[in-house]
């Protein structure tokens, strides 16, 4: 599953010291703001949004569950906690989150995407599998939908679909590292290491510095 997190775990977010404390700074004037306008959903949402990239996921649920108290169907409160909850392993909770969100706006990729990374680890592959084909039929020009397929399909030992979607992201994303060293892994992993070099040779021609390929071709000699 570890590769599978860069497609489809909604990029973690991280921070130094310095974004940090401007985050903090953010969110004492946001809190400062709430305090004369406390019935304001759309300060409530900033709030969250801050508590999530200062990775402060229960807060940030607490949050949009009182901004859901208040109105059911903001979607914004819906993506933010289903993302915090997955954060703290609440995953039913998330895929129910989810699952209302796409109730309400079905074609949202990101949250599709989500609701797909929530069945994986509820270890539900086959219904994350169908959110992964809803996603190429809705979005079939979008590289990261064939990759994260594909992730799965490696996982689950498809390895000619897994295969055809890699070909399929790259066709739409030739100078992608991330997706060439995902077919590259699976290509050594199969033993078919001429594949492997071409697929590399193929990245670098694409714009990928060699020198960050360097492991995958040491591992194809």
């Amino acid at each position: 599953m570890r590769k599978i997190l860069l497609f489809i775990a909604l990029a973690a977010m991280t921070a130094n010291a310095q974004d940090m404390k401007q985050w903090r700074d953010s969110l004492k004037v946001i809190n400062q703001q709430i305090a004369d306008h406390p019935d304001s959903l759309n300060l409530q949402l900033a709030k969250a949004a801050v508590n999530l990239q200062m990775l402060e996921w229960e807060s940030a649920a607490n949050t949009c569950g009182r901004v859901l108290e208040k109105d059911p169907n903001n979607l914004s409160a819906l993506y933010y906690r289903a993302y915090a909850y997955n954060n703290m392993r609440r995953y039913e909770l998330a895929k129910n989150d989810y699952a209302r969100f796409l109730s309400m706006s079905p074609r949202n990729m990101e949250a599709r995407l989500g609701l797909a990374y929530t069945y994986i680890k509820l270890e539900r592959p086959y219904e994350a599998m169908a959110e992964m084909n809803n996603l190429v039929e809705m979005f079939p020009d979008n590289a990261l939908v064939y990759a994260a397929r594909g992730e799965l399909e490696k996982d689950l030992k498809q390895y000619d679909t897994a295969l055809f979607d890699f070909d399929e992201a790259l066709k739409r994303d030739p100078g992608n590292k991330d997706y060439t060293i995902s077919k590259v892994d699976m290509l050594i992993s199969l033993n078919r290491i001429g594949e492997a070099k071409s697929a590399l040779d193929e990245a670098v021609k694409h714009g990928v510095p060699r020198g960050l390929l360097h492991e995958w071709y040491a591992k194809c000699r």
